[in-house]
């Protein structure tokens, strides 16, 4: 019994070399045997290939935004200016100026589509459950996401820094070009225009000459201002940043206080100036056009104003509103990606790519109204320029955290 019971350890022993990869010499015997070591899958290769899958699903959704951005707003621009029979090579070219915005405002909505798609098929297809089986954590799912939502963020914020104020500025001088060669397309006879806090009422207009303008405007500290001209002729602009110059003969200002209604001004001029600039028709700044600045010339500007006294709060929240632009939308694409992988992980167990695109595009809806509510508020009632524009991805940001504590108490 003992040396059977010694034969059996030494079996047992060998035999667990043997997981080892190493020799095994059976019992009696002097020949080797050698067993085949597999080697274990390298988590590398996983990731690889998540990366792979979610840059896919990425650009299927991406040219889906792109699409819906580009037919909203550029088709429909071109369709305008077509009817006003403006050249059509001038109209590819203002397109072609426009696409920057299009591509910084696809990208990180894409960014949550693709990634859910992506990650909801891996878990109908039990792919991810694989991936938990052979003893992997999540990790191996949010590390890939997470970095390359972070690199998407840094290729959209170089577009909407760099490329948007590029094509900004060539549109805005192509546009001048044409609106001063032919007026009527901007400025048409009889007619109403409304762009922000303001409203010009227009006469006939013959060339580079209108016979009358009526102009009512107010500002944030609760001013309204008329101005009535008669003749007015259209003059370039020698201020780049200036869109169009109207020149107007005996005109009258009037301002009133809304607060005080007795505290009324008129002014009276045999010949003024009035700059219309791109950044909203009727702003009576010199700062051009907001787009056209990059954060740091917008930092600058923010900074000049807040050391201006005689800047109003209402002026300083608007230029604060239009910093913050530029790093929060792009950047989305980080909350994005980190809310796409609970969110794929809690629905995604049947049908997750179809799932994934149905709570992806009302997830980008929301966001985009919060994004709208936010800027509206901003402008009109001096909501913070910060808050309005960085409440949507904190919202976003938020829900993330909820759905990951879920699944870890799981």
């Amino acid at each position: 019994m003992r040396n059977f019971h010694g034969s059996g350890n030494d079996d047992m022993r060998n035999f667990h070399n043997d997981e080892n990869g190493t020799k095994m010499k059976k019992a009696g015997s002097s020949s080797t045997v050698r067993r085949k070591r597999y080697p274990r899958m390298k988590s590398n290769v996983i990731t690889r290939y998540i990366i792979k899958e979610l840059l896919l699903y990425f650009f299927i959704a991406f040219l889906f935004f792109f699409f819906v951005f580009f037919v909203n707003q550029i088709l429909l621009m071109a369709e305008d200016l077509l009817k006003k029979r403006v050249q059509l090579m001038d109209v590819i070219r203002l397109v072609s100026y426009s696409l920057p915005f299009v591509v910084a405002q696809s990208a990180p909505f894409a960014t949550l589509v693709g990634f859910l798609m992506c990650l909801g098929r891996l878990m109908s297809d039990n792919e991810i459950l694989v991936f938990r089986a052979v003893g992997w954590n999540y990790t191996i799912i949010i590390r890939p996401a997470i970095i390359l939502g972070i690199i998407i963020s840094i290729a959209s914020f170089f577009v909407n820094d760099y490329l948007l104020p590029l094509g900004t500025v060539s549109y805005n001088k192509l546009y001048q070009q044409i609106l001063f060669s032919d007026p009527s397309i901007e400025l048409e006879s009889n007619s109403i225009k409304r762009s922000n806090n303001s409203t010009l009422v227009i006469g006939d207009v013959d060339g580079l000459k209108v016979s009358d303008l009526l102009l009512f405007d107010s500002d944030g500290n609760g001013t309204l201002r008329i101005i009535v001209s008669g003749e007015t002729s259209i003059v370039e602009p020698s201020d780049p940043a200036v869109f169009m110059e109207l020149e107007m003969n005996s005109a009258t200002a009037v301002f009133i206080d809304t607060r005080n209604m007795m505290n009324v001004d008129c002014l009276t001029s045999t010949n003024s100036l009035m700059n219309i600039f791109a950044s909203g028709l009727f702003t009576y700044t010199s700062t051009g056009n907001p787009r056209e600045l990059t954060f740091v010339d917008l930092k600058k500007r923010l900074e000049a104003l807040k050391a201006n006294p005689l800047s109003s709060m209402y002026e300083i929240n608007l230029w604060e509103l239009e910093y913050n632009k530029k790093f929060a939308l792009p950047f989305g694409s980080i909350f994005f990606a980190f809310l796409a992988i609970p969110l794929a992980i809690v629905f995604g167990k049947k049908n997750g790519q179809t799932i994934g695109l149905i709570i992806g595009v009302l997830i980008c809806v929301l966001y985009w109204a919060m994004q709208i509510v936010g800027q509206t508020l901003g402008i009109r009632n001096g909501f913070s320029g910060f808050w309005a524009i960085w409440i949507p991805n904190i919202v976003i940001g938020v829900v993330g955290f909820v759905f990951y504590f879920r699944i870890l108490r799981r």
